[in-house]
């Protein structure tokens, strides 16, 4: 016996940062607001219905929202307001259920199947969130209502803004059928590009094409469009995933050499450590074994080095230090300048995993 379908939200929050900025200062209402440092390495955090209207884009180059948009009024990113309020939200969540799978400070994944609320429906449910939502935080957020997580992402999106989208099981492949078969998650540019040689424009032209003919030409990612085209997901709403890796990074307004990053390092060394502080606080204290340095030439090449001590860094300095001397193997001419520069902290354990680990080794010594 088969088990009964998910009920899955997907609650997305509208131009969230914008709304924000909107909300807290009344002088911004019903302008057309685009939260971005000005510049032209800066790109678009978010941007207000008034700015969208303009064609105005969540990260598009500063420069070019003010070209489509002269009259955008520009605010710079405030993250630790909208993470206040991010928390705000998911406290809303949990009041139904434990099941809340972020994927960023405005939009996760909740299964309701079942619930803490005891509301009649998924539907209910969604209805309830977005206005607790409404009433205490003076935000709007849109949901899409599925029996799995890319319909009902696809969903929320579909009555935006402050709008609700309900797909029920019987509707999906109805639902799916017109779309542009972009829409299917992990279906980009390049994707696209190959399935319109065979023809395949929509979602209902993808099951047309049939599975044999995916299989042949794209293997088993084939099957898995296949699947998709009929709206088949089965994977689970994942509460929190353990860190993998905290970082901070930072975009120079002029090219810098090598030897000129050493004071932007420690800088960033000081904002990863204070984040790496915040996961240390938490329940599992878990700990972070590699110092990664992330560089990016003016040429755009992503460069990343990494080194996993014998003992994870035990302070900032040390994390800095670290970071400064995985400089000494990069290997680029001396000429070459750098517009990016990042660190990081990774190989992230369990405290109770490495404290084990510690005890065994030291038994060898």
């Amino acid at each position: 016996m088969s088990n009964p379908p998910r009920k899955i939200l997907h609650v997305d929050m509208d131009a969230f940062y914008a709304s924000v900025e909107q909300r807290d200062d009344p002088s911004l209402r019903g302008q057309p607001v685009v939260v971005a440092w000005r510049g032209a390495r800066s790109v678009v955090c978010a941007a207000s219905c008034e700015a969208r209207a303009f064609g105005v884009r969540s990260a598009m180059p500063a420069v070019r929202a003010e070209r489509l948009c002269p009259q955008a009024v520009f605010v710079p990113p405030d993250f630790a307001r909208y993470k206040a309020v991010s928390r705000q939200i998911r406290e809303i969540f949990a009041r139904h259920t434990d099941l809340i799978e972020p994927l960023s400070l405005d939009e996760a994944y909740l299964d309701v199947t079942t619930t803490h609320s005891g509301l009649p429906s998924a539907t209910a449910t969604a209805e309830a969130i977005r206005d607790a939502i409404r009433e205490e935080t003076l935000l709007t957020a849109s949901a899409g209502v599925a029996p799995n997580k890319f319909v009902a992402k696809i969903a929320s999106d579909w009555n935006k803004p402050d709008g609700l989208c309900v797909v029920k099981p019987q509707q999906v492949e109805a639902f799916l059928a017109p779309l542009k078969v972009g829409r299917l998650p992990g279906v980009g540019k390049v994707m696209e590009g190959k399935l319109a040689e065979l023809g395949v424009a929509t979602v209902n032209d993808l099951r047309t094409l049939g599975l044999a003919a995916l299989e042949h030409r794209f293997g088993r990612w084939g099957r898995r469009l296949h699947e998709l085209s009929f709206g088949i997901d089965d994977h689970p709403v994942t509460p929190e995933r353990p860190t993998v890796q905290i970082s901070a990074e930072d975009t120079f307004a002029t090219d810098l050499p090598l030897d000129e990053l050493e004071p932007h390092i420690r800088r960033l060394a000081q904002s990863t450590w204070q984040r790496y502080q915040h996961e240390r606080a938490q329940p599992q204290g878990r700990i972070a074994r590699t110092v990664v340095l992330k560089l990016k030439t003016a040429d755009f090449q992503i460069l990343t080095r990494s080194l996993t001590p014998a003992a994870p860094p035990g302070s900032v300095t040390e994390l800095a230090d670290i970071a400064c001397e995985l400089r000494q193997r990069v290997e680029r001419p001396a000429s070459t300048r750098y517009r990016l520069v990042g660190v990081g902290l990774g190989g992230f354990v369990d405290s109770d995993d490495f404290q084990l680990q510690t005890e065994l080794f030291a038994g060898h010594e």
